[in-house]
């Protein structure tokens, strides 16, 4: 193994520590006084132990390691290469057959090389720690969790010189009193305000995890106070620039959704090294479909999307994030088949993932009705189309809670996409389709957070249409990898339902971006403006006449239906025939002439 200048600086360093361990064992040996004859033997071992010692560390890949942040990992290497190089000095010793040679110092010469390398390497970790304490680089933090959280989490902190770890706080009060790695548990969780004050820190990093009722309390206790509040990057972001380092507690925290558990090897085997295509791909779902597909490996991921800055940022985003993957971004319109066609046969998708869609509500519910229509229901009619002539394995669409018992063009629009979906299936039987039903996704273009966001950086007010009004809320990459687990899963004409948890009040969404802003209430009021045209109190995930079975996966569970599918080519023909300025009540009466559940308000 060629080494640097600064491994052989440590080579050198540690051979002469085996030396002296050499020297040492034979001390031991003969308690302090080596006889004249034995010294020579030692003298004569010397550059056996020297050549089998170095061997055997380097075979260990001992110097890759770096002292500053040596750890148990590291001195387990560390006792493998002194393990072969005691193995290979023994038997270089053995095969000379060196007369009378004390065997005994073959043992103990290798336990006391352990003891001084080990040493040296934390006396140097050691000296580290406590000169980046004495610079006062670190920005003191409380950890919240139980000793077994802050243990992991103090592990990822090692070697950190933004944060100094100086007090715990605990949900289990037992653990108070107690302390890991010389952090002492100062309280419990509840109280990290004064945990906080008490070890003088300004940050506290959630270490509970995700989905725990603690770390939901610990969030709740601590928002609101002015303390910086922190938690340990989710997966997906481990390989961003400052993966590695705590980042800031946003909304999704406070949600508390559990991670979401992919069968990966299903969806390696769909889409790795195949040809994938998504509409809407500059969109929120569907950039972030195009982030999850990409890392499976794609052969060749097709980005579609109306607008071009959002195919541009798209193109930037996915090459510098994977340069290896080729990747085709295409400006185009869902309305025209001709070039979405053109596309598809050029590129002949295995999979097709349709997430371009018209969804903000109330701009569809008045004087846009025509173009809801035009968007999700002939788009997807021709995406499916489509993706049954370039003979597509899989299409799955994105629909929304919206569409059950819709009450909103822009709902009924997207139920009758399904139905559309549905229909297009029995043409095309070597293509399964799937429809896959959510609701809001946090963070998502039009949706309520950057809205409530930059009211409050406004100075407020915080403007919510009802006290009582709910919403099932999903992240992002949640929502994108339960598409691609329906996607994997998914039989021809099914809908899966996604498992949304518990709804959750917009007036507490609200209270909560308000507390994570580090602001009250009282300084950023929350008014009530009135229910929007065609908006609902409480969203449903499934029509009254549905039912819903399970399939393996904890969070997807089937839609089942019994409606009579409408006539394909009569709803083309009369979107196309409507004309560019339908009247509002042309529309709702044919809308309720094909999705019969639809209640125009």
């Amino acid at each position: 193994m060629q080494l640097s200048r600064n491994s052989f600086v440590l080579l050198v360093v540690d051979l002469l520590l085996v030396l002296l361990a050499g020297w040492a064992a034979f001390w031991l040996r003969f308690n302090f006084d080596i006889p004249d004859e034995y010294a020579r033997m030692a003298v004569y071992s010397i550059p056996w132990a020297l050549a089998g010692y170095a061997a055997g560390l380097s075979f260990a890949r001992v110097y890759r390691q770096v002292w500053s942040y040596i750890g148990l990992p590291e001195l387990r290497q560390l006792a493998t290469g002194i393990m072969a190089g005691a193995l290979l000095t023994a038997a270089a010793i053995l095969m000379l057959r060196v007369p009378s040679f004390p065997r005994s110092v073959l043992i103990l010469q290798p336990l006391i090389a352990l003891v001084l390398l080990g040493a040296a390497r934390a006396g140097w970790r050691t000296f580290i720690e406590r000169k980046t304490l004495a610079r006062g680089i670190g920005r003191r933090v409380v950890i919240v969790g139980s000793l077994q959280d802050a243990a992991d989490a103090l592990r990822a902190l090692k070697g950190s010189h933004q944060w100094e770890p100086v007090g715990i706080a605990s949900p289990v009060a037992s653990e108070v009193g107690k302390s890991i790695q010389d952090v002492r548990v100062l309280g419990p969780a509840r109280d990290i305000a004064d945990v906080c004050a008490m070890a003088q820190a300004d940050a506290a990093l959630i270490a509970s995890p995700a989905g725990s009722a603690e770390r939901h309390e610990a969030l709740l206790s601590a928002a609101g106070s002015h303390i910086t509040l922190l938690t340990m990057p989710r997966p997906d972001e481990w390989l961003t620039a400052n993966g590695g380092e705590p980042r800031r507690i946003e909304l999704e925290d406070l949600l508390g959704r559990t991670p979401v558990q992919l069968d990966t090897a299903g969806l390696a085997d769909l889409l790795s090294g195949q040809t994938v295509m998504v509409t809407g791909a500059g969109g929120s779902i569907g950039s972030e479909l195009c982030r999850q597909v990409a890392r499976f490996g794609v052969g060749r991921l097709i980005c579609v999307d109306v607008s071009e800055f959002a195919v541009y940022q798209l193109e930037q985003e996915l090459r510098n994030a994977h340069p290896q993957m080729p990747g085709s971004y295409y400006t185009a319109n869902i309305r025209e088949a001709d070039r979405v066609r053109a596309i598809a046969m050029k590129h002949r998708p295995a999979v097709i993932f349709h997430a371009a869609a018209y969804k903000h509500v109330p701009l569809m519910e008045e004087l846009n009705e025509i173009e809801a229509l035009r968007t999700n229901v002939l788009g997807t009619v021709n995406a499916a189309r489509i993706a049954g002539e370039c003979g597509a394995r899989r299409f799955v669409m994105i629909s929304t809670d919206k569409a059950v018992n819709p009450t909103n063009v822009m709902g009924a629009s997207k139920r009758l996409a399904e139905l559309m979906v549905q229909s297009v299936a029995a043409e095309f039987a070597d293509t399964q389709y799937v429809s896959v039903r959510f609701g809001n996704v946090l963070g998502s273009s039009g949706s309520v957070v950057p809205l409530f966001t930059a009211q409050i950086a406004r100075g407020g007010p915080v403007t919510v249409t009802h006290p009582d009004i709910v919403r099932y809320f999903m992240t992002i990459p949640e929502a994108a990898q339960l598409v691609l687990q329906a996607g994997l899963m998914g039989r021809s004409g099914q809908i899966f339902v996604l498992d949304m948890g518990e709804p959750v009040k917009i007036v507490e969404l609200a209270r909560m971006l308000i507390r994570l802003s580090g602001r009250t209430e009282q300084e950023i009021p929350i008014t009530y403006t009135g229910l929007r045209p065609g908006e609902k109190l409480f969203e449903e995930l499934l029509a009254d006449d549905e039912t819903t079975q399970p399939t393996p996966h904890p969070k997807l569970r089937i839609a089942k239906t019994s409606v009579e599918l409408p006539d394909s080519a009569g709803v083309t023909r009369w979107i196309n025939e409507a004309g560019p300025l339908p009247t509002r009540e042309a529309v709702r009466d044919w809308l309720r002439s094909q999705v019969p559940e639809y209640d125009a308000r």
